[in-house]
């Protein structure tokens, strides 16, 4: 039975006849069925890449089945260039909705429904096109503006709930028509993948676990699908299938960063000699390093301090350094020894994991002109500020003047000595250089 699928994905591939949802269907129902199927469909678009001159017809075939594969670009590039029918218009506004180019997608879908295209799988890959712009309301109208048996489709019912959890999270109305569309499509994989994050938000992991799965098995595959599946069979231990998740989506995309690193992990996890020693040491150290301070009798002066710089457990502290409270206002060394004395008890020091510490948010250079990027690594004295702002400058620990704007100005006036009349000087030298503090 494989051998005759098989067959038939090759077949429909490189044939000459015609091509259009029904042949779509055929290809995408042969892989779920079988994902060795996937390397058959490969394969016939290498043959068809291989070609010197492709017909029109055959042009439309070959940039349809680069959509199903994942490779939108050239998928795009293809289509643009075929026959300009309605199947060539739909699927290269398919692929430029994945490839964020929603305002030339969506003439795409205009233009495929004046040339015959279905009008309301137009209007629903419309409704697509506006949700993954951000456009929710937008979507919601085009959706309500349908009407007929087109309510009670996979598809439909799919985009709605996924509309509706962006325009007015309702978790009760958003399951309920996951559920709809599921029951409509036992095989539309992005109704599969809705309902399955629903369930995972909600703790019903082996609920998810096999909806996942379904939805795994369906093609195209998402790859939120299969990094999500990946990541509950590590919490299981279940590396090898893990990894085979992060494979499959290598397959598709070889550059995706994600997926190389969770599958590195993986590996790493299920060659790993597991120490029940250790973890059970590792247990209790975490245990510890999450103990609130507030669980301790400190002085107001100290609570206080805490709080202001946002430390909240026992960890944050060994991952604050003693130069660093000091430089906090009204943190003294009678608070000092008291914070020691608390760590002590509990066998643990002032910045013993102060390698871990944090990384505040990083700075979007972006949007900065080249000059101005350009200042970032320069040393502070070339701001030339004043003995006092320079001191807490040194205080904080902070050298180049790219570590200054990764500061908030809040941050800045929790260092001792460091008042509203120092914070507006900082302020007007970064603005002379084009620049500002986080936040500002």
């Amino acid at each position: 039975m494989a051998t005759g699928v098989t067959t038939d994905v090759r077949e429909i591939v490189l044939s000459n006849s015609t091509f259009g949802p029904r042949e779509v269907e055929q290809i995408t129902r042969a892989v779920s069925e079988d994902f060795a199927n996937f390397g058959v469909l490969r394969d016939a678009v290498a043959e068809l890449d291989a070609r010197e001159e492709r017909s029109p017809a055959t042009s439309i075939r070959f940039g349809v089945c680069l959509y199903l594969m994942g490779r939108y670009s050239r998928a795009a590039e293809i289509l643009s260039s075929a026959d300009g029918g309605a199947v060539a218009l739909f699927y290269q506004g398919k692929s430029r909705v994945a490839l964020g180019q929603i305002d030339q997608a969506m003439k795409n879908f205009e233009a495929a429904r004046v040339a015959g295209y279905s009008g309301d799988d137009c209007t629903l890959a419309v409704a697509d096109a506006l949700r993954h712009a951000g456009k929710h309301d937008q979507a919601l109208a085009k959706l309500d503006s349908l009407s007929g048996a087109v309510e009670q489709t996979a598809e439909y019912l799919f985009q709605r709930a996924a509309t509706v959890a962006k325009v007015h999270y309702n978790p009760s109305e958003v399951v309920a028509l996951y559920e709809r569309a599921v029951q409509a499509d036992e095989r539309h994989g992005g109704a599969l993948f809705g309902l399955a994050v629903e369930n995972d938000r909600r703790g019903n992991d082996e609920e998810a676990l096999q909806l996942y799965q379904r939805a795994a098995a369906t093609f195209p595959t998402f790859v939120g699908v299969l990094l999500n599946l990946g990541l509950l069979y590590e919490d299981r231990q279940q590396y090898d299938r893990s990894q085979i998740c992060y494979q499959r989506i290598l397959e598709t995309y070889p550059d995706h960063k994600q997926a190389r690193l969770y599958l590195k992990d993986a590996s790493a996890s299920g060659n790993m000699m597991f120490d029940e020693d250790a973890a059970r040491k590792n247990d209790r150290l975490t245990q510890v390093l999450n103990i609130p301070v507030s669980d301790f009798e400190l002085s107001v002066r100290s609570r206080n301090c805490l709080q202001k710089m946002g430390v909240k457990t026992l960890g944050d502290l060994t991952r604050t350094s003693e130069q660093e409270l000091l430089a906090s206002k009204n943190f003294g060394e009678t608070s000092l020894v008291e914070i020691r004395d608390m760590l002590n008890s509990k066998g643990l020091q002032l910045g013993q994991f102060a390698h871990e510490k944090y990384e505040p948010e990083p700075v979007d250079v972006s949007s900065m002109p080249p000059d101005a990027q350009a200042l970032l690594d320069r040393p502070l004295s070339e701001l030339n500020l004043s003995v006092r702002a320079r001191k807490c400058m040194a205080r904080l620990g902070l050298a180049t003047i790219g570590e200054l704007i990764r500061k908030t100005g809040d941050d800045l006036l929790e260092c001792k000595n460091f008042g509203v009349t120092s914070l507006n000087e900082v302020r007007e030298k970064l603005t002379l250089i084009g620049l500002k503090l986080r936040g500002d």
